[in-house]
């Protein structure tokens, strides 16, 4: 038994150590990936919109950085999680917002939960996803008057630009590779029942 529990410890104190190794190249690249993915929809967003607003830069965009620059093997990081998840997510949140516009706490909880639920059912789990729908309903005025533009501009517009940098900085070397499945595009062959 105690050799068993020796045996253990062992294995718990590797595990421990290599988790807590540093890969500076990584970080680096997590680092540079993530600056210019959220640098790109804030230069957009200056542009289009001015220096004093910030209507593109969703916050849930973060917790997307941190999933596909810093966890780029994670399934929730792969690009039909992040389109899918994110679009859904705010389609649900502009819609539950159109039929419950006073009852804010109402609005929140509903379209929080039936995004996770249709990006369960669809396998498009992003987590960031909840926080896109959550705040088609508790954003700005300004964010809530695009309506349904809110799924287009700004979340599938900076998605994409999200992805496009993932894509590039994410194979840049040959110790990261992105997306898992490079056919993830092909949709029409994906078979749902695995």
């Amino acid at each position: 038994m105690r050799r068993r529990l020796r045996g253990h410890a062992r294995r718990v104190k590797l595990v421990i150590y290599q988790e807590t190794l540093f890969n500076y190249w990584e970080h680096f690249w997590t680092f540079l990936g993530s600056f210019i993915g959220i640098a790109l929809i804030g230069l957009l967003n200056r542009y289009l919109l001015g220096p004093a607003d910030t209507l593109l830069l969703v916050g849930s965009f973060g917790a997307t950085s941190v999933l596909l620059y810093g966890l780029i093997n994670s399934p929730l990081a792969q690009p039909r999680n992040l389109i899918g998840g994110h679009v859904l997510s705010a389609l649900i949140g502009v819609t539950v917002h159109k039929l419950l516009p006073t009852e804010l706490w109402l609005a929140c909880a509903l379209a929080v939960s039936l995004s996770i639920v249709l990006m369960q059912i669809t396998k498009t789990l992003h987590p960031p996803g909840g926080a896109t729908a959550l705040i088609a309903n508790a954003g700005s005025a300004q964010l809530k008057a695009l309506g349904y533009w809110y799924v287009l501009m700004p979340v599938l517009s900076g998605v994409l630009i999200l992805l496009l940098v993932a894509l590039i900085f994410n194979n840049i070397t040959p110790n990261r590779s992105y997306p898992t499945n490079k056919s993830w595009y092909k949709i029409w062959q994906r078979r749902y029942g695995s």
